[in-house]
């Protein structure tokens, strides 16, 4: 007996290990992740006081919009 969606996730990995799809991934840890691990160490995302979702996810994107005018700036660092 076979879930119902098991051809999808057999399909997903096949795909997942061809060579132009290992490539983007390999890359993922220093794009993605990395947008992530800046948030939670530089910009104070570990935690939050704040209770509720609409008012976590309101900090988290105002903190990726400051992440984003900072990526902007003339003279700035890339994530810095």
């Amino acid at each position: 007996m076979r879930h119902v969606w098991q051809d999808y996730l057999d399909e997903a990995e096949h795909l997942r290990h061809m060579t132009q799809n290992k490539t983007i991934y390999e890359r993922r840890k220093e794009t993605i992740e990395r947008v992530f691990a800046d948030m939670k160490e530089k910009h104070g995302m570990r935690w939050t006081t704040l209770r509720g979702m609409k008012r976590v996810a309101t900090e988290e994107m105002l903190v990726a919009a400051a992440m984003n005018l900072k990526k902007l700036a003339p003279g700035s660092g890339v994530g810095s």
